[in-house]
């Protein structure tokens, strides 16, 4: 069994360890360049292709050359472990016995972009991992094995991730030798019983103070450390809130109403915050902030 892996971020490189453990033929892995504008948290995948010495490549699958490349490596199956481009259907249709994308949900649900962060962020209580086959319509092929991961109230999006990391693990340790035998199962998708959601950008953090305290929260969560962040202004200066915890109370949304602990009005409910982040300064716990004549002033 000859593989293509396209691959990145700890998924990639986890599954691609968990195929290298039980024998798998990984002839290519095609994988991206680490963007100079994110933060880089997570294992390299190229670094562990080197490790192995399987060759890999950074141009985009879909690419002429690439698609040709694939013709002549022939390969049984294709696999994408968290690879940010969409496989189109010319390089789909190449590999002899399918091509499976690992999706960090438990689909059909939070089909599309970034499901860890967009299950926090809603509030869920259970996500997942799925190993799938890839069609033209994003995440919609019939399922070969899903294994669900619980979401703790005080997981944050990373935490999450990597719960759905080890699940993944855990989906691709039991399929891949079913798919090898030809014996994994084709379970079809029902698309009705999920929802597509989509990319987020570092905008998307601003915190409408007028939700309620745990919708809040759930967003503070969803793109803490190591994402951008949810954020406020304050006299101008945007402030990134890096964690919180809801607390019952009232008051008028977004009016800071007790500065020990530092605590501010929502929609439903109060809002403790507990770290925080001045635009170009470090982050510092809520107690660095004290209030004078009704204004909050961080103490340098």
């Amino acid at each position: 069994m000859k593989l293509v892996v396209c691959a990145y971020h700890n998924v990639g490189y986890c599954c691609i360890e968990e195929l290298l453990r039980q024998g798998a033929d990984i002839r290519l892995i095609f994988t991206h360049e680490d963007s100079p504008t994110e933060q880089i948290w997570f294992q390299s995948v190229r670094a562990l292709a080197d490790s192995h010495g399987i060759p890999w490549l950074t141009g985009d699958i879909n690419a002429p050359e690439s698609v040709a490349l694939l013709r002549e490596l022939a390969p049984d199956f294709i696999f994408s472990f968290y690879y940010r481009n969409m496989i189109k259907p010319e390089a789909l249709a190449i590999p002899r016995l399918g091509a499976l994308n690992l999706h960090g949900s438990y689909l059909p649900k939070y089909r599309g972009r970034v499901p860890v962060n967009w299950a926090v962020i809603n509030g869920e209580k259970e996500t997942g991992a799925t190993l799938h086959y890839m069609v033209e319509k994003p995440d919609a092929g019939d399922i070969v094995d899903q294994e669900p991961v619980a979401i703790e109230f005080t997981d944050t999006a990373h935490d999450v991730f990597t719960k759905v990391t080890d699940a993944a693990v855990t989906v691709i340790g039991r399929a891949w030798p079913l798919l090898a035998a030809g014996s994994a199962p084709r379970i079809p998708m029902d698309l009705k019983d999920g929802s597509y959601w989509g990319g987020r950008k570092a905008a998307d953090g601003l915190i409408d103070w007028t939700k309620p305290a745990v919708t809040i929260y759930n967003l503070i969560r969803g793109v803490t450390h190591p994402y951008p962040g949810a954020f406020t202004y304050l006299d101008g200066e945007k402030v990134v809130i890096w964690s919180a915890w809801p607390v019952a109370g009232i008051g008028e949304p977004g009016t800071i109403v007790a500065t020990d602990p530092l605590t501010v009005a929502t929609g439903d409910g109060l809002l403790e915050l507990r770290s925080l982040q001045v635009e170009g300064e470090d982050e510092v716990n809520a107690d660095k902030f004290t209030s004078r004549n009704g204004a909050l002033f961080l103490d340098r």
